[in-house]
């Protein structure tokens, strides 16, 4: 940096990106957890999957984005789906997971709960 007017520029580029996905209008939000847990434990191939699938599909009212450390390290890769004012978390997730939760619950509206936190089947 150079100068006042290149960290404007930077600024301003910043907050129109943080605005677009504030304003995306997706009604469905699916977060991975990629703080340095999530990644050790596998969650960018998950991201991956989402972002492919989500796109393979043509679902244009689903935003999938990355999030810090979502708190519960033990169960990396965490995934969670926001659908308005419910949440649902998904737990050590894979990328195959991702791609069933990606049918299932996303496109099906069923969500798989042998893969979410409440499961017995951990």
């Amino acid at each position: 940096m150079k100068s006042l007017a290149e960290l404007q520029a930077i600024r301003d580029k910043a907050r129109a990106q943080v605005g677009l996905r504030a304003e995306s209008g997706a009604s469905v939000r699916v977060q991975v957890g990629m703080a340095t847990c999530g990644i050790a434990a596998g969650a960018r191939p998950v991201l991956n999957a989402f972002v492919e699938e989500v796109a393979k599909r043509g679902l244009q009212d689903i935003m999938v984005t990355q999030t810090g450390c979502i708190g519960i390290c033990q169960y990396e890769p965490v995934v969670e789906v926001i659908e308005g004012d419910k949440k649902t978390t998904y737990v050590k997730m894979t990328a195959e997971k991702a791609v069933r939760v990606v049918n299932d619950h996303l496109v099906n509206g069923n969500v798989v709960t042998e893969y979410t936190i409440g499961s017995n089947a951990q």
